[in-house]
């Protein structure tokens, strides 16, 4: 009992890391788009306008994954009795359709403005952006270390975004210093650095789309994770190989569906007891683990019975 509670707080302990840098994203990307926003405004620049943008959907996106993972925390219930794990999931796609659709409207904006006549940007852009190179580092460092702690899609796909923020800020933050310094046959450079932009977003989006997919489709979990569940059931006493296993991520966790061979001549309760230690041995060893279907299989070796011998087994 004890040990199954302390896997509980571990869990709550993931979903609890993972909000926090959710709560981060959000507050460092609003601050951020607030401040691209009165910039490039003010200062006449549509590559920090269109990056204002992107720093927008993303506090939209911290926002709702933080709203996710406290909604797929909540305990399993009569409509959803295997819990809400999967709204983490839906969050980490959706985020990444809006950044395709972001992606699309600030390359659609460039491409209508190309030839219309620019003023300069404002020198206080510059340190603007810069800014925004040095936060977005700063919180994707912090967010991408949650992800690979708690195992996050969510959170991943928010860091990944903001790796790409440090990206979509250095190609503006370098399209303004040769617009302000080069002179009026430069001011282009602004239009053509909101366009990379918009090229760097669209594809971030879409990879992230990609990844979102395949664990809402569950996808098989990789081998690290599927070695160690493998290693911990045949640890198990009386299991004599593992037939089959799989395992799917939802949310945070995982669900694994196991068939381990035992002896075809025990009793069906001294099966049930070894299917019910290969469960507690996994789940209570394996944090992200949320529960062990376990089907027991009869062993393919010889039995020691000798009136089962006779009978070779299918």
């Amino acid at each position: 009992m004890q040990t199954s509670d302390h896997h509980r707080t571990s869990i709550r302990e993931l979903y609890r890391e993972s909000r926090r840098a959710a709560l981060a994203g959000l507050i460092v990307t609003l601050s951020l788009a607030v401040a691209k926003l009165v910039g490039g405004w003010a200062g006449h620049s549509l590559a920090l306008l269109s990056d204002s943008v992107h720093s927008f959907g993303d506090a939209l996106a911290s926002a709702g994954i933080w709203g996710a993972l406290a909604w797929a925390e909540q305990p399993p219930d009569r409509e959803h009795p295997y819990g809400h794990m999967r709204i983490e999931g839906i969050a980490a796609l959706t985020v990444a359709v809006l950044l395709i659709v972001s992606g699309v409207g600030v390359a659609y904006e460039a491409i209508a403005s190309w030839h219309e006549p620019l003023p300069p940007p404002q020198w206080y852009t510059l340190p603007i952006a810069l800014a925004g190179v040095l936060a977005n580092e700063a919180i994707y460092r912090y967010s991408i270390a949650v992800a690979r702690r708690t195992g996050s899609k969510a959170v991943e796909t928010s860091a990944w975004d903001q790796r790409l923020d440090v990206v979509g800020s250095m190609v503006v933050l370098v399209g303004l210093a040769v617009a302000t310094w080069a002179g009026p046959d430069w001011y282009i450079v602004d239009k053509i650095s909101a366009l990379a932009v918009a090229l760097i977003i669209c594809c971030a989006g879409g990879t992230l789309f990609w990844g979102s997919l395949q664990e809402l489709m569950d996808r098989q979990a990789d081998a690290p994770l599927l070695a160690a569940i493998r290693q911990l059931a045949l640890a198990v006493p009386g299991v004599h190989g593992v037939e089959k296993l799989l395992a799917r991520k939802t949310g945070l966790e995982y669900l694994v569906d196991i068939h381990v061979e035992v002896d075809p001549a025990i009793t069906v309760h001294e099966g049930h007891a070894i299917g019910h230690s290969v469960k507690s041995r996994i789940v209570d060893s394996l944090v992200p683990v949320k529960d062990v279907l376990v089907h027991i299989e009869p062993s393919r070796q010889l039995p020691q019975t000798p009136e089962l011998r006779k009978t070779p087994l299918p």
